[in-house]
């Protein structure tokens, strides 16, 4: 069947929406093509620096004819409504359709050619693209990415005629801006041959293709050198969109450069010149080299680029040394009186401001994650004051790295004046408990008696504050770390919650639920017990269970089990966790779902109960009488319901939630007897009452678990 082709060239996308206009212009097409009733049997798209492509296999080159039936007045109408509907439909009234006193007329209606409904959807999509930055040019009222100066449009090998904005539709494209001997635009008569006409004129049009390209290239030249090339998929995702023909080159840096943090060095090549970092598995750490990616192929073998990339790269990391040097001139506490002028939000004060809160709460926090408070509050106080640094402010990502590698150096400064340690700590022969002979005379405003693990543990505290950063990021476990790392996001949570910034819909603008993401892992992997409701109120609870009902069903659990589980005010994650594992666990089993339906039947009945008698709604909570009790399967439940109850307890209050599901199966029998032979709603009120309180009870202690009414059959 045909195939539909489409390129729109222009000058170059940036790389970082090209991925998302090839999902819009699958969609917009698959929106268009839905609507015209035309299908299809495959669509496809590409994006790359200068084009997106579009490819349909299977259209036909018409719409189907069809039928529409359009509704008119009723039979006995007024005539001038009849002779509107006939006036409208173009037919006479012995061509209507009579159907339940109302007339209809049929019309029969051919199929457009697909090629005017495609030039149609082109025109559309090319109009409405949904480009987050748009420019117009020239005298044009069209708008797009960047200055569009082609359109290629082929159904089944011929041009489908069409223009937009001036720009003629037709069967051109154009290769490599600067390869090759010819640079002249060529024609193409259908995919294969377009795809194949771009690759010798070095285009490559699949991203996918791009990247590996890109990644086996270096990884070979990283390899014939002993060296492995520093993973990067973000860098490599936008790499690919910058190169048509991408090339690696391993170009040489300055390794006295080598003596910078890693970080530093890593975030200088990607931010500025899109390099890839180069590891030298020997010395564990990072090699004298780095990959550069190339659009050309040069005949020197990119020996020319490679140089001229080093000396840019090397003008770079001079400025960076620059900052590492003059940061490490001042003391990261005297930086705090900066933040006072830094407005974190209008209605929650200055960064300075922030800090303090901080610091209160990681001092609250400390011993309930196991953390020394006055570390905890050393690195509180120390976790924001790397913002006022030269390095991250020409590196806003290093945030937090820059204080952990200056909070490390720094209690030292005073004895590397002397000379008696190297000023980056590299030769310090003190033991890890061995305490420091800290004070301010020697230039440093650390507390005195500090060991050498102490001011670890605050390096490390402040350096990794602000992971989990997404479901990527690691979690860190340091009790120290941990406790900074809660008091700096739920300070956020309970900030803006407070003043009534909550997410809504799609939109959260502070990250807020990333922040309630981060407090869930960060207490699920340290195992730390507490209950989050010192912390916020009662929104900011329902909004951590929201989000740990997001965390659980990436691990394919069930919300509605959340939900039942959270219903009995636990505010304890590690406990919630637990008890959702164990009643996942049991409404697995026969037993488990049994005793659901059970529940649902015995609570069904209390509810209409209620209804008719609201006022004795109250007497279900007292205790049956045994001596009313004249059925054996009433008198079976009551004997269960009776020994669970002390199983129970204990199971619970030991925090043995699959034992209490064992407990809890061990009514499925009696439940199920009691409701298919006993009658509730006996002649006797009294019998009545005394059946209906033993349903509560049942009810009752499955409740102690979860709220059983909260979990779907």
């Amino acid at each position: 069947m045909p195939q539909l082709l489409i390129e729109l060239f222009s000058e170059e996308i940036p790389a970082r929406m090209q991925a998302q206009a090839a999902r819009d212009f699958e969609r917009m097409a698959k929106e268009k093509l839905a609507a015209a009733e035309l299908s299809y049997e495959s669509l496809t798209s590409y994006a790359g620096p200068r084009r997106l492509t579009l490819v349909v296999e299977g259209l036909p080159l018409a719409q189907a004819d069809r039928t529409e039936e359009l509704k008119g007045p009723r039979v006995g109408a007024p005539p001038q409504a009849m002779e509107g509907f006939l006036k409208k439909a173009g037919l006479t009234q012995d061509q209507l359709v009579e159907r339940d006193g109302v007339y209809y007329a049929e019309l029969a209606k051919t199929g457009r050619p697909t090629a005017e409904i495609v030039a149609e959807m082109v025109d559309a999509i090319v109009r409405g693209f949904p480009w987050p930055k748009s420019m117009r040019w020239g005298s044009g009222t069209l708008r797009w990415v960047r200055p569009l100066k082609r359109i290629l449009c082929l159904l089944d090998g011929k041009v489908v005629s069409f223009e937009v904005d001036g720009i003629q539709s037709g069967n051109l494209t154009e290769g490599h801006r600067f390869m090759g001997s010819d640079h002249a635009p060529f024609a193409v008569t259908d995919f294969a041959d377009y795809k194949q006409k771009l690759s010798d004129h070095f285009v490559v049009l699949d991203a996918e293709v791009r990247k590996a390209r890109i990644l086996n290239g270096a990884n070979k030249l990283c390899a014939a050198e002993g060296l492995t090339l520093v993973d990067d998929i973000g860098l490599l995702e936008e790499v690919a969109g910058l190169a048509e023909w991408p090339t690696p080159i391993l170009g040489k840096m300055d390794p006295s450069f080598l003596d910078l943090p890693a970080e530093v060095i890593r975030t200088s090549m990607r931010t500025h010149q899109k390099y890839f970092a180069v590891a030298d598995p020997k010395a564990s750490g990072l090699a004298a080299r780095f990959v550069v990616v190339s659009n050309i192929e040069a005949a020197d073998g990119g020996a020319v680029v490679a140089a001229g990339n080093a000396k840019v790269l090397s003008a770079r990391l001079s400025d960076a040394r620059f900052f590492w040097d003059e940061d490490r001139k001042t003391p990261l506490e005297s930086r705090l009186e900066k933040l006072s002028g830094v407005t974190f939000h209008a209605k929650l004060g200055t960064m300075a401001e922030r800090v303090e809160r901080i610091v209160a709460l990681a001092t609250e926090i400390a011993p309930l994650v196991g953390a020394n408070p006055k570390l905890a509050a050393i690195a509180a106080r120390l976790s924001k004051a790397d913002l006022a640094t030269g390095m991250v402010g020409e590196f806003p990502e290093l945030q937090g790295i820059m204080g952990g590698y200056y909070a490390r150096l720094e209690p030292y400064a005073g004895r590397a004046a002397s000379g008696e340690v190297e000023p980056d700590g590299s030769e310090d022969p003190m033991s890890g408990t061995e305490q420091l002979d800290l004070s301010p005379a020697q230039g440093c405003t650390w507390p005195v008696g500090l060991s050498r693990s102490d001011v670890d543990a605050v390096a490390d505290a402040v350096r990794d504050h602000y992971k989990p950063q997404g479901p990527g990021d690691s979690v860190p476990t340091a009790p120290t770390t941990v406790a900074v790392a809660l008091a700096d996001k739920l300070d956020t949570l309970v900030g803006f919650f407070a003043i009534d910034e909550k997410p809504t819909g799609s939109k959260d603008p502070y990250a807020l639920r990333r922040a309630a993401l981060g407090v869930i892992r960060l207490i699920l992997d340290s195992g730390r017990r507490f209950g989050l409701g010192q912390f916020g109120d009662a929104d900011l609870l329902a909004f951590f269970a929201d989000r740990l009902k997001v965390a659980l069903r990436d691990q394919g659990k069930r919300h509605d089990l959340v939900d039942a589980v959270f219903a009995l005010g636990d505010d304890d994650l590690v406990r919630i966790v637990d008890r959702v594992e164990a009643l996942s666990g049991f409404l697995a089993t026969d037993d488990g779902s049994n005793l659901l339906a059970g529940y649902k039947r015995a609570v069904n009945i209390l509810r209409a109960e209620a209804k008719k008698n609201p006022a004795e709604e109250a007497e279900y909570a007292a205790s049956p009488d045994p001596a009313l009790a004249s059925a054996p399967e009433e008198t079976a439940l009551a004997k269960a319901v009776s020994e669970a109850r002390p199983a129970l307890e204990s199971a619970i209050e030991g925090e043995q939630f699959a034992a209490a599901m064992t407990v809890l199966a061990g009514l499925r029998g009696p439940v199920d007897g009691f409701l298919d032979k006993v009658f509730v709603n006996d002649d006797n009120p009294a019998v009545r009452m005394n059946r209906l309180r033993l349903l509560a009870q049942v009810r009752d202690l499955a409740n102690r678990v979860a709220d059983f009414s909260l979990i779907s059959q």
